[in-house]
């Protein structure tokens, strides 16, 4: 089975890693009835909220998925590395070395520094991430990890503060100041010259099931969905998309996707975010508490949707797969 995913960093990477924990349970079931299906996961990452920090070239949600798909996160907060030291933060912090509210620990700045290296010398992100993952062992767990463009791309938040607008970088905004400064609009410079990373669109086109993640809608997978073509791509996919909602009982189970739905104007609700993937939405799961009115073409599953475990986030994949397969089985049919 080809699954195509779209994502950002600590939610859709917790569920793409139970995705492929539920693929070997079914894996393991399916060979004692002689019958296995191979999964080949291929992964969209959000490059929209990287960021040159101290002359390196940071890639929060593309890192966020290979620590965490290659098992070296740090489980306790989602991103970085586990059994992480800080002795180059400190020193940069003892030398006045700015930004110090963004702390890189000494394995994670390894990779910045390779990665920066790396397209110093020519090389495209999309080539810099198929190295990585091979570090990773991406490849042996059948997962193709592709930045969604080679583009550089950033996203700014135009804030208010005291009276006075200015812009600054999303990674200010959401890590210095916790997304409390009055956001007007983001800005995403870069994103009108950007153009698919070799694979994405095929990766669209010809996947068996398209999966949009519980990563943030406006600021992760909505960036995405910015860059020329790849939503034109999921408007003509034959596969099914479904997508699971970021958010239980209108909050965000861990960052503030509400407060960027707010920003642009959007219910912070499940049906809301729904309706910003209306033209290609197929299939939608919602936590079983949250209200979500009919819509037209769109099936809708009720179900717990916090990832407490990878055991949890595998049985919110699994149903993931079911709704999508049913939903393939149907157009075959129809």
């Amino acid at each position: 089975m080809r699954i195509t995913a779209l994502a950002g960093g600590v939610g859709g990477a917790r569920f793409l890693r139970g995705l492929l924990h539920h693929a070997r349970q079914t894996a393991a079931a399916a060979e004692g009835r002689g019958a296995a299906d191979h999964l080949e996961l291929t992964v969209i990452g959000n490059t929209g909220d990287d960021i040159t920090l101290f002359g390196l070239r940071v890639c929060p949600d593309i890192d966020t998925l290979l620590y965490t798909l290659g098992g070296g996160i740090h489980e306790g907060q989602g991103w970085g590395r586990a059994d992480e030291t800080h002795h180059l933060a400190e020193e940069l912090a003892a030398l006045g070395a700015e930004p110090q509210w963004f702390t890189l620990g000494d394995k994670d700045f390894a990779t910045h520094v390779y990665r920066s290296q790396l397209l110093g010398q020519g090389m495209p992100l999309s080539a810099v991430v198929e190295r990585l993952s091979a570090r990773w062992g991406l490849g042996e767990l059948g997962v193709r990890l592709l930045p969604m463009t080679d583009t550089p791309v950033e996203t700014h938040v135009v804030v208010d503060d005291g009276g006075d607008q200015r812009a600054i970088h999303f990674q200010e905004w959401w890590v210095r100041h916790r997304a409390a400064l009055p956001a007007e609009r983001f800005v995403v410079a870069g994103l009108d010259r950007a153009t698919p990373a070799p694979g994405v669109l095929d990766a669209i086109r010809e996947a068996d099931l398209v999966v949009l993640p519980p990563s943030n809608p406006v600021v992760s997978i909505g960036i995405i969905l910015g860059v020329p073509g790849v939503r034109d791509a999921l408007r003509g996919t034959r596969a099914p998309v479904v997508g699971v909602s970021p958010l239980v009982g209108g909050r965000p189970v861990r960052g503030h996707a509400d407060v960027c739905l707010r920003t642009i104007g959007v219910e912070e609700s499940s049906a809301g975010v729904a309706g910003l993937y209306s033209d290609f939405l197929d299939g939608w799961l919602v936590d079983e508490d949250d209200a979500m009115p009919d819509r037209r073409g769109l099936e809708v599953v009720r179900r717990p949707l916090l990832m407490s475990s990878v055991e949890a986030a595998a049985d919110m994949a699994g149903a993931t797969v079911d709704l999508g397969m049913r939903l393939r089985a149907a157009r075959a049919t129809a």
